[in-house]
């Protein structure tokens, strides 16, 4: 059985939020808590993402990350460097963007090291928090296979995006 963490972005992810509605379809889906959902420091998500990981068996896991949580990932991935099932990356926010200056520690830049275990990032043409060049680009310095959703928003709740069944379809791909 493939188990599922679901890694949310800046705020945590709301009741009407894809994540959510992917937590609730089945016990081997495991939201990662953390400590501070606003004001985040990457060396303590990372963290909390290694301990939550630990007793299973890797080779089962998956990540399914949205916005900042997909940074969290590659963040994860680049420091401990394990090989695990596979990671769903939706939405990444550029975190050099003009536009973003939420108050984190550590989250400075996208970490552009090659991720080592398969990925698929989703992404949109009009995500206010990353153009869709950039997510192409996050993609390719990954190693991700890249999927364009079109025009549709920050992939979350506000653009829309509750039970999102062609995103429980991309996850499936990963095991």
């Amino acid at each position: 059985m493939t188990n599922y963490f679901i890694i949310p972005g800046l705020g945590n992810s709301g009741p009407d939020h894809w994540q959510t509605h992917f937590e609730n379809s089945g016990k081997n889906f495991i939201r990662i808590e953390q400590t501070d959902w606003e004001t985040p420091t990457s060396s303590d998500w990372i963290t909390n993402i290694e301990e939550a990981l630990s007793g299973y068996d890797l080779s089962t896991v998956v990540l399914i990350g949205h916005s900042l949580g997909c940074t969290a990932i590659a963040n994860w991935a680049k420091h401990y460097q394990k090989k695990i099932k596979g990671a769903l990356l939706v939405a990444p926010s550029d975190l050099e963007a003009p536009k973003y200056t939420f108050d984190t520690i550590g989250f400075d830049h996208v970490t552009l090291d090659k991720i080592n275990f398969k990925t698929i990032v989703v992404a949109s043409t009009n995500d206010e928090w990353v153009s869709i060049e950039r997510a192409a680009f996050f993609a390719e310095k990954w190693g991700s296979e890249f999927i364009n959703i079109g025009n549709v928003g920050h992939i979350n709740a506000d653009a829309g995006f509750g039970t999102w069944p062609k995103g429980l379809e991309i996850l499936k791909t990963l095991g």
